[in-house]
């Protein structure tokens, strides 16, 4: 394994968009995500291996011994959010590609032809930044999602998923190579890791996610010249229900339940009006789902008499719900065997964030990862994780990969899920995230009505 290669690669990468504080900025199908794409692209082909882009502009360099075998995927995404960090995505992108590379010399030294061939994969738009539901790409490829519903989905502006992968050049239109198994390392994007000094996180599974799509409507109307109160200000109406968002945490044990607003619009969006529609984004995510709705009620009810009091419209759509998805035991413990083979400490851990490997989860058995994290942060510039823990995750990810290309997960199971018992449908779906048209729009399946 050279780990100087991988890490001059690493770092390469992180120069493409790069901000003022050692992030980057690289958010599905912009010019910057356009040069990583570029970058793999170059990457792949110099390798020799074949390289294709599927419909939903899904990126995957093949590897391939047996002809017509399925293959064993490893990878993530290289696009970021606004002001993200260097690691979130890239890092496991970039370590499934020297893993690859590695296996492939082995092969070509006389080691035994593995049974499955070995793809590297770049899926699309894993953040959601820009384009809502986040986790498209391998949604799509997993059929979780429709391809033509997500090439539909506008960003704020207008442009369409479709669109914008046409300007950069990567809206394919070659098959995606089949999965008979996939594996991804990430950073951890929390502090567990690190606290317990523990060199790997065997991922076992998710938190249950609920997010609602909040559209809050009042009467636009002079900010100099209307008495307060004949008012109906939606952006005060929305400015409480945020806090309540925030403090219904408060409600549960500490550390039960994670929520934030994470987007806001306004309109007319002008110094001198009151603000008519307001439109925000909830996420609420917990490991255990009857949290979830216990949450969600409180908010229901607390918006209900909010929108009462300031005599204002505020709908709200269920959407984005996605059940607690369990990896399977099988890959748990070839994933633990892989790390004390290699010395390194490890311990099961749960993603309280989503990642592609959950939704692959659904289709092929499925191992996710973790390195530490420095402080846990994550989506943010000042996210950090060490050369040193970069490396070991990238030997890890090797021997997992490995053992899948030599049949180790062969006939196991996919993942299972702990259906939700919520309003909505259990995978993405309704209004999409930070859609600029009108919530109520998406059939709301709640509306608070004064």
């Amino acid at each position: 394994m050279n780990a100087a290669s991988f890490l001059t690669d690493f770092h390469t990468v992180a120069t493409i968009g790069a901000t003022a504080n050692n992030g980057v900025d690289r958010q599905a199908a912009t010019a910057e995500d356009a040069q990583t794409r570029d970058w793999f692209a170059a990457w792949v082909r110099e390798a020799g291996w074949e390289l294709r882009t599927d419909s939903i502009g899904n990126m995957f360099g093949l590897v391939e011994w047996t002809p017509g075998a399925p293959y064993i995927v490893i990878g993530s995404h290289l696009d970021s959010q606004p002001l993200g960090g260097r690691f979130d995505g890239a890092y496991g992108v970039i370590a499934a590609l020297h893993a690859a590379r590695q296996i492939n010399a082995d092969v070509e030294a006389g080691a035994e032809r593995p049974r499955f061939n070995l793809a590297v994969v770049n899926w699309f738009n894993e953040e959601g930044g820009r384009f809502a539901p986040s986790i498209m790409g391998s949604s799509v490829y997993a059929g979780l999602l429709s391809r033509e519903k997500m090439l539909a989905v506008t960003d704020l502006q207008g442009t369409t998923v479709r669109d914008a992968l046409e300007r950069i050049g990567y809206l394919g239109t070659q098959e995606a190579p089949e999965a008979a198994g996939y594996a991804e390392i990430h950073i951890e994007q929390g502090r567990i890791l690190e606290r317990e000094e523990t060199a790997i996180g065997v991922v076992d599974s998710s938190w249950y996610t609920q997010k609602l799509d909040i559209e809050v409507l009042g009467e636009q109307s002079h900010t100099g010249a209307t008495a307060m109160a004949d008012r109906h200000d939606a952006l005060v109406a929305a400015s409480r229900i945020i806090l309540m968002v925030h403090d219904v945490t408060e409600e549960f044990a500490e550390g039960a339940l994670v929520s934030s607003v994470g987007q806001m619009t306004l309109e007319p969006n002008s110094p001198i009006v009151v603000a008519r529609r307001v439109h925000l984004v909830a996420d609420l995510r917990s490991g255990d789902p009857r949290i979830v709705m216990a949450a969600r009620a409180k908010l229901m009810k607390d918006i209900d008499d909010l929108a009462r009091k300031h005599d204002i419209n505020v709908n709200v759509t269920d959407f984005d719900i996605r059940p607690i998805r369990r990896f399977p035991q099988e890959g748990l413990e070839l994933a633990e065997r892989v790390a004390a083979g290699l010395g390194l400490s490890s311990r099961r851990i749960q993603t309280m964030a989503g990642h592609d490997s959950v939704a692959m989860n659904t289709v092929a058995p499925s191992v996710m990862l973790f390195i530490p994290s420095v402080d846990g942060v994550s989506h943010c510039e000042r996210e950090f994780s060490t050369d040193d823990d970069m490396v070991r995750g990238l030997e890890m990810l090797t021997g997992v990969a490995r053992q899948l290309v030599s049949g180790a997960l062969e006939g196991t199971a996919t993942g299972t899920s702990d259906a939700p018992e919520s309003t909505g449908s259990p995978e993405t779906s309704g209004a999409p995230e930070g859609a600029a048209a009108p919530a109520a729009t998406a059939a709301p399946a709640d509306a608070v009505r004064s």
